[in-house]
């Protein structure tokens, strides 16, 4: 089984190009399976309900969010009407939506779970390695392929939970930072690892927003709006092979794919 996760989707600009390349990327890598976290989706802050039926006719399976998932005011209400977008897991009891989804597919089932870390993070949440223990457990009776969505700033906490999970689930893959990691590996126990897929968005940016902006609110410490950069976008993620019998991962490959937009 061959499944595409894709890092947080910046702005239009990572919009268009994930609407213009996943159609193509899906058949060129013979993918089953697609995951996109769509967090930064609508201007760089939160996801719409629109913006999310738009992921999903894209080509995307499921769409994970995180720190921003509730940035756009009207995704309340939507997060309880479609299963497969994903809020973090370990929200309080109560919070609207779920943090995981069991799809069927032609080779099996797949698990997908958000989750978020704690260090350097806002608002403050319930502990994701407890919670994962318990929600691991359970998806474990349905199937042993298991992806989760490791939001977090920290990469400590990112490689400690992929060490924590290495063996219960086929791969943890991080987001939040908009950076990619070069550490791509496959734990002793058969889990699939990389700390920060990294983004798709705008390449001449500041993890996504305008570079004039960022720098003078680093030079000088007052405050600047930040707006979605445009140009060349770049989509990043990673490829991860897994066998379907055993849930144990068997490759993973970091995606870094070029989308020029249209000229006028």
């Amino acid at each position: 089984m061959r499944i595409l996760f894709l890092g947080d989707v910046f702005g239009e600009p990572g919009r268009r190009a994930i609407a213009d390349r996943l159609p193509e990327l899906k058949e060129r890598l013979r993918l089953d399976f697609i995951i996109i976290n769509g967090e930064n989706a609508a201007a760089g802050r939160g996801l719409s309900p629109k913006l999310c039926i738009g992921l999903l006719r894209a080509g995307a399976t499921v769409v994970t969010l995180g720190d921003h998932c509730w940035d756009q005011h009207e995704i309340t209400d939507y997060m309880g009407t479609e299963p497969r977008l994903l809020r973090p897991l370990n929200f309080p009891p109560g919070t609207p939506g779920q943090g995981s989804i069991v799809l069927e597919t032609d080779k099996g089932k797949v698990a997908v779970v958000s989750a978020m870390g704690r260090t350097f993070m806002n608002p403050p949440i319930e502990n994701p390695f407890l919670a994962l223990d318990q929600e691991v457990a359970a998806l474990r009776q349905e199937t042993p392929v298991i992806f989760l969505d490791f939001h977090a700033e920290a990469t400590s906490e990112k490689i400690a939970m992929g060490r924590y999970l290495d063996g219960r689930v086929s791969a943890v893959v991080g987001t939040h930072t908009h950076v990619q990691t070069a550490d791509e590996t496959i734990f002793p126990g058969g889990t699939a690892y990389l700390t920060d897929a990294g983004m798709c968005g705008p390449i001449e940016s500041v993890i996504g927003s305008q570079i004039q902006p960022v720098l003078e609110r680093f030079t000088t410490c007052l405050p600047r709006r930040f707006t979605v950069a445009s140009g060349p976008v770049l989509l990043c993620g990673a490829v991860i092979d897994i066998d379907a019998a055993t849930g144990k991962a068997k490759s993973i490959v970091r995606l870094q794919e070029r989308w020029e937009p249209p000229a006028l």
